[in-house]
């Protein structure tokens, strides 16, 4: 079904055909006849396999990461695709148009995306107004962000505003100061504003989960265009701040692997295949820091079970993705987390979470 899907949306320029794809999940998302379809040709082959992550359950450990429904206008229909959680946004406090277009570019002979889109958002009300309409039966996470006018010096006052906005829909909040298309948003990465803004987060969390007597956790996305110095930095600042999860990572400035294609002198944040040894590698370095104090989710070129196992033998707990979805289409869901039950199967040594602490710890052979 998917492959001829893919060639009407493919027929359209890469916005267009988003857009299309969004309007047809949120028509899709008001009739339980048409949920029901989605469900039964997608969501209900995709097996159990639960983990734990944040005090939360998860049903499997493959998400959908934040980018793909910036408004929360298709989330009935995307919970019924089988993934274990959803990460809506990101969102900004105040509209905004985002960059100029085109701002998404297809990369298929790497299926890669390349984009600066430049947090496009219909901002927190809306958004909020949008989810409002729904509710999920999957874990799900909000991605918020600063808008592109909030200088540096203020970006704690959007972030606080977007947390206090969103803390009472949410499972999770990610804290996106990691995408490379929004002028200076990188910089909040650096320890001189990363410290101040954790800290005042840190302190409204605390104060809202006195408020709504729940306690809701506090992810925050990085780049993979970091050195090992900035890295060391990041994580002991992470540390430092008691954060409950590291989203490794956004789209790459960088061009790996691109040798050969027109795009890669393309501005924007690539995501797909090129994008998976960069993440993968920096999601190995915060691990080494981190030694399970800090659970990771790892993202970047997440299209196969191997490439899920890579991800979690490095170090991370579960993966989210975007890019594949686009060229696979939602059967890459059930692809991944067959591939990892059957790995986990395979070495009988109980959870996917007890099998991955066991290899990282040396005491048992990774399976084929």
């Amino acid at each position: 079904m998917y492959p001829l899907i893919r060639a009407l949306l493919f027929a359209l320029a890469p916005e267009p055909g988003h857009v299309l794809t969004l309007r047809l999940l949120d028509r899709a998302s008001k009739h339980r006849v048409f949920t029901d379809v989605l469900a039964k040709s997608w969501g209900r082959r995709v097996p159990q396999l639960p983990i734990e992550l944040m005090g939360l359950r998860f049903d499997n450990p493959v998400g959908l990461a934040a980018g793909f429904d910036k408004d929360a206008c298709a989330l009935p229909a995307l919970s019924e695709l089988g993934f274990g959680a959803i990460e809506l946004g990101t969102v900004t406090p105040l509209p905004q148009e985002g960059n100029p277009k085109p701002r998404i570019f297809r990369i298929p002979s790497h299926s890669a995306i390349i984009n600066r889109l430049g947090f496009n958002s219909v901002g927190i009300s809306r958004f909020l107004q949008n989810l409002k309409r729904h509710k999920s039966k999957t874990i799900l996470g909000i991605n918020i962000g600063k808008n592109a006018q909030t200088p540096a010096s203020r970006a704690a006052e959007d972030y606080c505003s977007g947390l206090h906005s969103v803390y009472d829909v949410a499972d999770y909040v990610t804290i996106n100061i990691s995408s490379p298309n929004t002028a200076g948003l990188r910089e909040l990465q650096g320890i001189e504003h990363l410290d101040d803004l954790l800290k005042t987060l840190k302190r409204d969390q605390t104060h809202l989960a006195d408020k709504h007597g729940r306690y809701v956790p506090l992810a925050v996305k990085i780049a993979p265009d970091l050195d090992a110095t900035e890295i060391a930095m990041m994580a002991a600042c992470l540390i430092r701040n008691a954060i409950d999860c590291v989203i490794a990572t956004n789209t790459t400035v960088q061009r790996p692997d691109l040798a050969g294609a027109l795009e890669a002198k393309i501005e924007g944040g690539l995501s797909g295949p090129p994008l998976r040894s960069l993440s993968t590698g920096v999601i190995k370095a915060f691990y080494d820091i981190f030694q399970g104090e800090i659970p990771i989710i790892g993202v970047g070129g997440v299209d196969s079970a191997e490439a899920a196992w890579e991800k979690l033998e490095a170090g991370a707990e579960m993966v989210q993705l975007y890019t594949s979805l686009i060229y696979q289409g939602p059967a890459v869901i059930e692809k991944i987390v067959s591939g990892l039950m059957d790995r986990t199967s395979a070495v009988e040594a109980g959870t996917l979470s007890q099998t991955l602490a066991k290899i990282r710890s040396g005491h048992l052979q990774q399976p084929c």
